[in-house]
């Protein structure tokens, strides 16, 4: 059997308030003649299919454009679950019609972890699948009074592990098992852009709180495209196919194809994604970056631009986006970098946009003090930090 294996599709988002709908129109009929020609018969789709929970009506009819013609030119089925930004609801709401299709979409996590197995038949080989969507704390666990954060985290691992193995025990035995997830995994690289775990939100699990037995574990949340070692079988994040930010765009995007043989062998390979829009950052000084803007190709390209310069400069934004726009270019932020500045790694306004205040409190720690201090150290102040921020926004929800 042929699987294909992505994840974190985020149709509707934007970047700099700029539309992706393009880029997501142009993945999708690539994903499609993808599956066309390498004959793939079920299609995995990890999580936040969409950017938002309540996705505009554009994102929508985009999504289900491609599930007909899934259907109707591929003849391929679907297993689709529910990441952190999708609407549980919203999303698994024509799942029975879809389910007449071959589609199968499994939104929120009911009582029954055996509701999330879905099974497959092709040429005489059997995949199961436990489609198991993205698992808020709050949909799993009972409320305990006076229950600390590891504790809770403990609990949180352990139901975890008890739903998977639930689900596994209700696979024929001889077919091949296959755990799909939205979560982050203990020692994962992060891209910047997902949405990390802070209070009151799920926390990373480890590959042992995942039942052995499996023969792939597809993964969603992270946006870099991974192989994690360990439980015995490849455990995958196939990435965004779409960069989120500039800083994405730095790496390849990705797509996985699963061979099995029948016999629990499953080979894996990766698929490059096309860049369907450059994004390009540009750091120089004023001069440089009008030069590089008169003669650079530009043409079709979103821009970042971070201009060093000794002083501010009024105007500047407007000269710098006119220099890119008459070479087809799309600036779409012009930061200013003042040379008195401190040395240091500094923070583009993407960077800001997209990371958590728990992320930017420990770069800043780090920085400032990693070296004389110890990891014990760090964690006490960041579950301060976290506090502070719950307590604050408990706050701002008050009347």
């Amino acid at each position: 059997m042929r699987i294909l294996h992505t994840s974190d599709w985020h149709i509707g988002h934007k970047i700099y308030e700029r539309s992706r709908i393009d880029e997501h129109t142009n993945f999708l009929n690539w994903l499609l003649k993808t599956i066309t020609e390498k004959k793939v018969e079920v299609l995995l789709v990890s999580g936040d299919i969409f950017d938002s929970s309540i996705p505009s009506a554009e994102a929508t009819d985009i999504y289900y454009q491609f599930l007909h013609d899934l259907y109707t030119r591929t003849g391929a089925h679907a297993v689709i679950i529910a990441g952190n930004h999708d609407s549980a609801v919203r999303l698994a709401a024509p799942k029975e019609f879809l389910k007449m299709a071959g589609i199968h979409v499994i939104g929120g996590f009911r009582e029954s972890p055996k509701e999330c197995v879905v099974s497959f038949t092709k040429n005489g080989e059997t995949a199961s699948f436990a489609a198991v969507p993205y698992l808020n704390e709050g949909d799993i666990l009972s409320h305990v009074s006076l229950e600390g954060e590891v504790e809770r985290n403990q609990r949180y691992r352990e139901a975890v592990k008890k739903i998977y193995t639930e689900c596994m025990s209700s696979m024929p035995d001889d077919s091949i098992k296959i755990l799909m997830g939205h979560f982050f995994m203990q020692g994962i690289e992060g891209s910047g852009t997902e949405r990390f775990t802070t209070v009151g939100d799920t926390q990373p699990i480890r590959t042992g709180d995942l039942p052995e037995g499996a023969d792939y574990i597809a993964l969603g949340h992270l946006h870099r495209p991974q192989h994690i070692t360990g439980n015995g079988c490849p455990i995958i994040y196939p990435g965004s196919p779409i960069p989120m930010s500039f800083k994405e765009a730095e790496y390849e995007k990705k797509v996985f194809i699963i061979d099995t043989d029948g016999t629990g062998t499953c080979s894996v390979g990766a698929i490059p994604v096309p860049v369907f829009r450059e994004l390009v950052r540009v750091e120089m000084t004023l001069e440089d970056v009008l030069n590089s803007a008169s003669f650079g190709n530009w043409k079709d390209k979103y821009i970042e631009v971070r201009v060093r310069l000794e002083k501010p400069e009024v105007g500047l934004g407007d000269r710098i986006r006119q220099a890119f726009d008459s070479r087809g270019g799309r600036v779409l932020v012009v930061e200013s970098v003042l040379s008195d500045r401190e040395d240091g790694e500094s923070i583009s306004a993407s960077d800001i946009q997209s990371r958590s205040p728990a992320d930017m409190f420990k770069d800043f720690f780090n920085e400032k003090y990693g070296e004389n201090t110890t990891p014990d150290d760090l964690d006490e102040l960041l579950k301060t930090f976290n506090e502070l921020i719950e307590i604050s926004n408990r706050q701002e929800r008050e009347p």
